[in-house]
């Protein structure tokens, strides 16, 4: 029974790859940020979890209660273009220096183990058109990508001068039951409080690679065995873009399928938010992976874990 450490297993991807892994009969270990009951991380399938920084301290103490490693998926690290962009410093911890400690404990404590280091499309920048494949040269232009690819040129750095093993993923626009933040999320908080009309963003003719969560916790799952010494990168998309609007759309139609809710943009992009980015996601194909979802069932099933939530909370 393979030992998996999952860094920033808390987090919404975090969460959902936990009870992947734990059904596939792994065990699963955490560290990360945030409040998780025992009893509840173990309903999980997490057989420990430490709430705390990604240092050698708190990985030793998972070395010493479960083993040395046979992976590590390193989820840690910032995760929005907005917070980055108005605080990068802590961005930089939590993304570069957070993965520079993890490194250099694997290549001390655990030389052997296999590193999945999750990335974001966010390192290939602006002014694509059509899908974007992984030998696409890297042009982030936003704080958030930034320090996604110094993490990537740490992976690649420790993995040639120390002969570790390690894969690269580079994750599209992840959704799915436990999201609280983002298009999705806004959107939806904003059709619960029975406000006229939808108000978002940007133009609306952005594009993006919806993916969904169990979908991209099936990706890793496997991407996890392929970490070498040569660090493949992965893109873990559809390979199908869908615009902002077509998402919103589509929203208000599962949360109101009898009323005709307009949707209106305000034209204004956020900084460092890219027109384009949808994935070749051939590369991923070839190893025999196909995304089950498409993000047309995914919205039905999005809203309907919302409005279960919101019933909940309004109890």
């Amino acid at each position: 029974m393979p030992t998996i450490f999952i860094t920033g297993a808390n987090g919404f991807i975090g969460r959902h790859l936990v009870r992947k892994l734990a059904t596939s009969g792994h065990k699963v270990c955490g560290l990360g940020h945030g409040a998780w009951a025992e009893t509840e991380a173990r309903e999980a399938g997490m057989i420990c979890w430490i709430n705390g920084e990604i240092d050698s301290a708190n990985l030793n103490q998972l070395k010493r209660f479960s083993g040395v490693p046979d992976y590590v998926i390193h989820l840690a690290g910032g995760s929005s273009v907005g917070v980055a962009f108005s605080n990068p410093g802590e961005d930089f911890f939590r993304t570069v220096l957070s993965s520079s400690e993890l490194l250099n404990w694997i290549r001390d404590e655990a030389p052997k183990t296999q590193l999945l280091a999750i990335s974001s499309a966010a390192i290939y920048g602006s002014g694509h058109e059509g899908l974007i494949n992984e030998d696409i040269l890297a042009k982030p232009f936003s704080p958030y990508g930034v320090h996604k690819w110094l993490m990537e040129e740490l992976c690649r750095s420790y993995a040639e001068n120390y002969g570790l093993r390690i894969a690269i993923a580079r994750l599209f626009s992840v959704y799915g039951g436990g999201l609280k933040k983002q298009l999705f999320w806004d959107s939806c908080v904003r059709l619960a409080s029975g406000l006229p009309s939808l108000s978002l963003g940007g133009t609306g003719f952005e594009s993006r690679d919806w993916t969904d969560v169990e979908d991209v916790s099936r990706a890793l799952e496997l991407l996890m065995s392929y970490a070498e010494s040569n660090v493949p990168v992965f893109n873990v998309g559809t390979g199908e873009g869908a615009t902002v609007s077509e998402i919103a759309n589509a929203l208000v139609r599962a949360y109101f399928p009898l009323k005709n809710l307009p949707i209106h943009f305000s034209g204004q992009s956020r900084r460092g938010d890219p027109f384009s980015l949808i994935a070749d996601s051939s590369r991923l194909c070839k190893l025999g992976f196909t995304c089950h979802t498409r993000w047309e069932n995914g919205i039905v099933d999005y809203v309907a874990w919302f409005k279960q939530r919101h019933a909940i909370l309004s109890l």
